[in-house]
């Protein structure tokens, strides 16, 4: 005999798995911004300085 269905349950274990997917995603992009970010400041850290007059 089949089990009956919980539909309501099953949506909410798809909404679970979906919001936690979302939320790891939205982690890792903002570790990915972080680290290229970091990258930018340390690049611009390490250059030296120029300035535009200083073609004599």
């Amino acid at each position: 005999m089949p089990r009956k269905p919980n539909y309501k349950f099953e949506r909410m274990e798809r909404d679970r798995a979906k919001a936690l997917k979302k939320a790891s995603r939205l982690e890792a992009k903002k570790e990915k911004a972080e680290q290229k970010s970091a990258d930018t400041q340390s690049e611009q850290a390490d250059a030296p300085a120029t300035d535009g007059d200083a073609t004599e």
